[in-house]
């Protein structure tokens, strides 16, 4: 089973390369899931991070319910770790201490790419605004040396790098500068199936949601002349010290 955190941030883990976080289960499916399919299948160990169980929802009979579809969401994209915090959702607040939380977890699993929710989410979750800016300043904190009074025994790590992925399904396109297209075509059915594990969250009665996600996909990864794709923004201007790889591949 993949843990769910509820306390203790002494013990390493094995590192991780990259690590996707999301307010609530789900979000990373819906956000990047083809995207961590395709990390996963081109050998790179990708974890999940939840800051909450998403717990209390319309449709489900309680959170381990809820833990258990994400669970199996995470295994069809191929995740290698799944960790849910104990932050409370619909109240979920850039604080301090939710700030430390996640850095820990930063700071166990040492990943180089942290993937994070961007912008806000109009008539959806504010939840989704705060977890950007939560997930923002932990990829600060885990870095930060001579703070044992927070961290314990958990060395600083620096993330080289963080990108944003989006839940912006009511706007035309992605508001973020710095941004590239990611080719999900070969990975678009597997996220498919892990927004579809969430069996509570996408009852029959939501069938049209399924193919608002494809056909999404699809326009955006054909901007870029892929067959499905994701938007993913870097926090920080792009550069290339190789355009011709950049361009053509390598």
């Amino acid at each position: 089973r993949f843990p769910r955190v509820t306390q203790g941030y002494s013990d390493m883990e094995e590192p991780l390369d990259v690590i996707a976080v999301g307010a609530h289960p789900d979000d990373v499916e819906i956000g990047c899931g083809g995207t961590v399919a395709r990390l996963a299948e081109q050998g790179y160990r990708v974890g999940i991070i939840d800051l909450t169980d998403g717990e209390p929802t319309p449709g489900s009979p309680g959170p381990e319910v809820r833990l258990a579809e994400a669970q199996q969401a995470a295994k069809i994209l191929g995740a290698a770790v799944r960790v849910t915090l104990p932050l409370p959702n619909r109240r979920l607040f850039d604080d301090f201490e939710t700030r430390v939380a996640l850095a820990k977890e930063f700071r166990k699993f040492r990943p180089r790419l942290v993937l994070g929710l961007g912008g806000g989410t109009p008539t959806a979750s504010p939840d989704h605004y705060q977890a950007m800016l939560i997930t923002e300043a932990a990829v600060f904190y885990s870095r930060l040396t001579k703070w044992p009074e927070h961290f314990g025994s958990l060395e600083p790590h620096t993330i080289s790098a963080q990108m944003h992925y989006f839940l912006s399904f009511r706007l035309l396109a992605p508001a973020a500068e710095n941004s590239i297209v990611n080719d999900i075509g070969s990975t678009q059915e597997k996220k498919m199936a892990a927004i579809a594990a969430y069996k509570t969250q996408f009852p029959p009665e939501k069938a049209p949601l399924f193919e608002r996600i494809r056909t999404y996909n699809r326009q955006q990864g054909m901007a870029a002349g892929f067959e499905a794709g994701e938007v993913l923004a870097h926090t920080t201007a792009l550069g290339t010290r190789d355009l011709m790889g950049l361009l053509f591949g390598g």
